[in-house]
């Protein structure tokens, strides 16, 4: 189908990231959140954002003018029921997000299509909930999503062709390149990723390392651009361990087992950036090790 209108549920990281390169894309983008707040928030940072780019010379101020005129915002979820495209970016709790598609459905054009960027919980559950499991899919940004250039393709057990069409050309015209992932737990990059940054987790709690060797070690070792407990803390721990929880959880396999350490930080509320402390400290002027 032809896709000229985008509505996303969800005004945090992920969801102005999406509304950002699709509204500069030349699609129509309807951005919603339970918290007026968050929308404001979230249009200010796309505005500041896209003055980034035309600062840097990869947008003119034209195009970013007409792309922050493509962006409305509405605290109604019905509202994004006349849209081609809905992607869901709350809140990486499956309960949550079953909310949104329960409250969603009954206002749904019978052709649009209902994606989630759910970043590792399984496609086809959440589909088989739904009244269109045929035009479902996942639909995984990375994080920033103006920035990154891939996106997960994932098609659940019910996904027909046409949608998956459908959304590797959105992806295209979006200037990002799509990987198509099996619908199977944390699909291709967390699958690899956060193991990795768990097994990191696991370094710093046996004391093989501090959280400055082991960062450098993987950034001057393996030439990472950051280090594993500097990408946790930016990921969020809290998600780094939910993502970890569905590993363990959907393959019954204990080399999935989330670090007890981990889970401590998690339970301390130190989840990274967003809350000012994670395996470094950043109120102050520079980052600190928190071990």
């Amino acid at each position: 189908m032809d896709i000229r209108s985008v509505g996303i549920v969800g005004a945090g990281q992920m969801g102005n990231g999406i509304a950002h390169v699709f509204a500069l894309a030349g699609y129509d983008v309807l951005l919603n959140d339970v918290n007026e707040d968050s929308l404001q928030k979230a249009v200010a940072i796309i505005d500041r954002n896209l003055e980034r780019q035309v600062s840097r010379g990869k947008v003119s101020a034209k195009d970013r003018q007409a792309a922050m005129g493509r962006i409305r915002t509405t605290m109604t979820l019905a509202d994004l029921g006349p849209s081609d495209l809905v992607i869901e970016a709350a809140t990486e709790r499956e309960t949550v997000k079953q909310a949104i598609f329960d409250a969603l459905l009954p206002h749904l054009k019978p052709e649009t299509i209902l994606t989630s960027n759910t970043s590792s919980i399984s496609i086809t559950r959440l589909a088989s909930r739904t009244d269109r499991p045929e035009k479902f899919m996942g639909f995984h940004f990375m994080n920033p999503v103006p920035v990154m250039q891939l996106v997960e393709l994932i098609r659940g057990i019910a996904t027909d062709q046409a949608t998956y069409s459908a959304l590797h050309a959105v992806v295209e015209k979006l200037g990002k390149t799509a990987a198509s992932a099996e619908d199977f737990p944390a699909f291709i990059v967390n699958r690899i990723l956060i193991p990795m940054i768990n097994e990191a987790v696991y370094t710093l709690y046996e004391g093989v390392g501090n959280v400055r060797s082991i960062d450098e070690a993987l950034k001057l070792g393996a030439n990472h651009p950051m280090g594993p407990l500097e990408l946790a803390d930016f990921i969020g721990l809290d998600t780094c361990l939910a993502i970890m929880n569905v590993l363990y959880d959907g393959l019954a396999d204990t080399k999935y087992r989330p670090c007890p350490l981990l889970t401590k930080y998690v339970e301390a509320g130190w989840l990274g950036r967003k809350s000012q402390r994670g395996f470094y400290d950043y109120r102050g002027e520079v980052p600190v090790p928190t071990r």
